[in-house]
C-alpha cells in the first residue's frame, strides 16, 4: 500500500517536493494545502533557482485541496504531512502534525530561532512518529562525495575548504521581511553552515562579517569556522547581488594531494585536479531533494528515526546561524562551546 502524503505550502519548495514524490514508487500525494487558490489549482506556480527545480507537471485535479493547513493536517487518510510553509510556520504546524499522529517532514530552516527549534525537537522526541527537517545538502550528489573524501582521507589531509552560495534577491513579501526570513544568513547560507556541521560537528567558534541590504537581517555573510582541526574552513552566503545575477552554489576543497571544485552551473559539476590534470568526477543524477525525500520515506517504512540528519542537527544549524549573526553584529568571534 502506498504511503499517503499531504503537502502544505505550494511555493518553490512545495513544488520541488511534489516533483520528488512523483519520481518515487510506493508513495502518493493525495492532499494539498495553500491559502492561494490559484496555487492550489496549479494556475500560478513559483519558479526554482536551480535548473530542474520546481518543474511542475503535477495533476492538481487528482488530490483533495484545502485552503486551511489545519484541515489537511486533520485529514485521517494521511500518513505524512510535508510542511513547505514560510519559516515562522514550521514550528506551530510541525507540532500540530505530530500531535495529529502523522509523520513530519518540514522544510529548512527548522525555525526562526534556536529556542523555537527546540520546541519542535521536544515535540518530536515525545512522539512515536518519524520527523525530519529537509537539510538537502546532506544528500546532494557531489556534496556526499566531499563528505566521503574528507572522511576516508583518500586525497590526504584537508588543508582548506570554502563554500560560496550567492544570488540576487528572490523578492516577494516573505523574502523582504527580515524578521520573518532571517535574511540570507538563515534562509540561504544555512545550507553551507549546516554542511560544515555535517562534516566536522558543531564548530567551536565562528568569526563572521556581513551586512544588511535587502532586509533588516544579515543579507550577505562570510564566516570562518573553528572546526577543531588545522584547516581553513569558511563560507560565503548572499542574496544581495544585483538583479539578474545567476544563482551560484560552489565549493573548493584543497587536500594535500588534490583539489576538488564543485560548481552547480558548470558542465561537469565536480572537477578533481591532481597529478597535473583536471578531470570531471561522475556523480549520481538528480538533486538532494530527491534523495532526502527517498531517505525519509525509507525511515517511515522502517519505523526508524533519521540518522543522516536528526531534528537536533537541524536545531543546531539554527543555533550556528545565530552565532554567526551575533559575530557580524558584535564584530568579534562567538564561541559555541
Amino acid at each position: 500500500m502506498a504511503i499517503k502524503v499531504g503537502v502544505v505550502g505550494l511555493g518553490m519548495m512545495g513544488l520541488t517536493h511534489l516533483d520528488a514524490y512523483a519520481k518515487l514508487d510506493g508513495v502518493e500525494v493525495v492532499a494539498l494545502a495553500d491559502r492561494d487558490e490559484d496555487r492550489l489549482n496549479g494556475r500560478s506556480k513559483a519558479g526554482g533557482n536551480i535548473e530542474g527545480q520546481a518543474e511542475g507537471g503535477f495533476n492538481y485535479d487528482s488530490v483533495r485541496k484545502y485552503t486551511d493547513a489545519a484541515e489537511l493536517i486533520a485529514d485521517p487518510d494521511l500518513d505524512i504531512v510535508d510542511i513547505c510553509l514560510p519559516t515562522p510556520a514550521h514550528v506551530p504546524f510541525g507540532i500540530k502534525v505530530l500531535e495529529a499522529g502523522k509523520h513530519l517532514l518540514t522544510e529548512k530552516p527548522l525555525a526562526r530561532s534556536y529556542g523555537d527549534a527546540m520546541k519542535l525537537v521536544h515535540a518530536a522526541e515525545a512522539s512515536d512518529k518519524i520527523a525530519m527537517c529537509a537539510m538537502c545538502m546532506r544528500f546532494w550528489p557531489g556534496w556526499t562525495w566531499l563528505k566521503e573524501a574528507i572522511g576516508d582521507g583518500r586525497h590526504g589531509k584537508l588543508l582548506s575548504l570554502s563554500f560560496r552560495r550567492v544570488a540576487s534577491h528572490p523578492q516577494g513579501p516573505f523574502y523582504l521581511d527580515g524578521d520573518a526570513n532571517g535574511g540570507a544568513a538563515l534562509d540561504l547560507h544555512i545550507h553551507d553552515a549546516d554542511f560544515v556541521q555535517f562534516l566536522f560537528g558543531l564548530p567551536k567558534s565562528v568569526s563572521s562579517v556581513g551586512y544588511s541590504s535587502k532586509t533588516t537581517a544579515v543579507d550577505h555573510i562570510t564566516t570562518r569556522y573553528d572546526v577543531g582541526i588545522d584547516a581553513l574552513v569558511r563560507a560565503e552566503g548572499s542574496w544581495a547581488m544585483a538583479d539578474g545575477y545567476a544563482f551560484c552554489m560552489q565549493y573548493t576543497a584543497n587536500f594535500e594531494n588534490a583539489t576538488a571544485e564543485f560548481d552547480s552551473a558548470a558542465e561537469h559539476a565536480l572537477t578533481l585536479s591532481q597529478d597535473g590534470e583536471a578531470k570531471p568526477v561522475e556523480l549520481e543524477d538528480g538533486m538532494g531533494y530527491d534523495y532526502e525525500i527517498a531517505y525519509f520515506l525509507d525511515c517511515v517504512r522502517n519505523n526508524s528515526q533519521p540518522q543522516i540528519v536528526t531534528m537536533q542537527d537541524a536545531a543546531n544549524a539554527v543555533r550556528l546561524i545565530e552565532a554567526e549573526v551575533q559575530s557580524v553584529r558584535s564584530g568579534a568571534p562567538v564561541s559555541l562551546d
